[in-house]
């Protein structure tokens, strides 16, 4: 190795052990997670101590000021955070998509366009809002053209994290006379006077993730603002990125979730082992669990090969709907296993339960992810299936 070498290598600081930090905030965790799913709180102490752990700006490449975390990396760590409190995972794993998405087109497409982004979130440790579970491949709200750009109205469902977001990644459709609606991707203040949360986030589980409607009232974008324009409720290449990157990274949460369900289960059981059939049942939910891990990983795999594409989001979608049968089926086997205990809240698996059955909502449900997995076999068109 050549001196220049050797002291480049030096010069690279050691990537975070994010697992040790996750492990270490978890601590403190619980008793908020407790307060925010029973008074339909955002977790909001769970958050600033995420802002200042360097988590934030985990998926942010090292040569633009951030630590460096592969994406199997970024999912362990949220599978990890899952354990300690569910709904500050899945409401981190939307900022955490949102960040590792530019950073991969930075680090395989040589997009610089996403610099500026990406160095911000390091510095400034900015939290990324998610709008994609309100909008997805056909796009929300309404683009008006005005001099120098557009003016935006729009409610934006499903903002995980709210009350703590920065920036909200999201788009607006284009409807203009003889044209085809366009949708308009960009980034909008949440401090912007145009810009407003209505707090409407009382739900089933994930009660914590504080994800509010974000009302959109005449902001104005400029039209250098606009980071991407392509046709409303047509796949465009850039959702093939979105949706290999992101989806593994949510559903890295379920599977937390699903394995802290195991824990407290097998915990549980140790109380009821001498019951007949108690072994059985406990080992079903042990298969269903390696099936929710393998798809998690299956979906990995199909992100981390680097070639995204109509055949990739379909193996993506097809691992997202074996993942949600799999933990679904684990947590429904863990309350039967663990008997009447699993009723009372303060066992926590009724909450993991809850929290669970949100893996069934995010894209591409189950009756869009079949008809696309069909057609693909078919060898018929996808790119308006969704």
């Amino acid at each position: 190795m050549t001196k220049t070498a050797s002291m480049l290598k030096a010069a690279t600081p050691p990537k975070p052990d994010l697992i040790a930090i996750v492990d270490r905030l978890g601590k403190n965790f619980a008793t908020h997670t407790a307060e925010a799913d029973a008074n339909d709180t955002f977790v909001a102490e769970n958050f600033a101590a995420l802002r200042s752990s360097g988590l934030v700006e985990a998926g942010v490449p090292q040569a633009l000021g951030g630590g460096g975390a592969s994406l199997t990396e970024l999912s362990d760590m949220l599978r990890r955070m899952a354990h300690h409190c569910s709904a500050t995972a899945l409401a981190f794993a939307m900022h955490t998509h949102q960040v590792a998405i530019p950073a991969w087109r930075w680090q395989h497409q040589q997009a610089k366009a996403v610099e500026p982004l990406l160095q911000r979130v390091a510095k400034e440790r900015l939290i990324l809002l998610s709008s994609g579970g309100a909008d997805w491949v056909a796009g929300s709200g309404r683009a008006e053209r005005v001099e120098g750009g557009y003016k935006i109205t729009a409610r934006k469902s499903f903002a995980s994290a709210a009350p703590a977001g920065n920036l909200l990644m999201t788009m607006a459709v284009l409807s203009e006379e003889d044209e085809e609606p366009q949708v308009l991707h960009f980034g909008l203040p949440l401090s912007s006077p145009q810009v407003r949360i209505e707090p409407v986030w009382k739900a089933l589980g994930m009660r914590g993730t504080g994800s509010h409607d974000v009302i959109i009232e005449g902001h104005f974008v400029p039209e250098a603002q606009v980071a991407l324009r392509r046709r409303s409720g047509v796949w465009h290449p850039v959702f093939h990125v979105i949706a290999g990157i992101a989806i593994p990274l949510i559903y890295s949460v379920y599977v937390g979730v699903a394995e802290a369900a195991r824990d407290v289960t097998v915990g549980l059981a140790r109380k009821r082992r001498a019951e007949p059939y108690i072994q059985h049942s406990l080992g079903l939910m042990e298969n269903e669990l390696l099936g929710a891990q393998l798809a998690l990983q299956h979906m990995l795999n199909v992100a981390n090969a680097n070639a995204p594409s109509a055949e990739s989001v379909n193996a993506t979608m097809q691992g997202r709907a074996l993942a949600t049968s799999h933990v679904l089926r684990t947590v429904d086997l863990a309350m039967e296993t663990a008997g009447g205990a699993a009723f009372l809240r303060s066992n926590g698996l009724e909450r993991l339960f809850r929290d669970a059955q949100g893996a069934r909502y995010h894209p591409m449900q189950q009756g869009p992810q079949a008809a696309y997995a069909g057609a693909m076999a078919l060898g018929l068109p996808v790119e308006r299936i969704f």
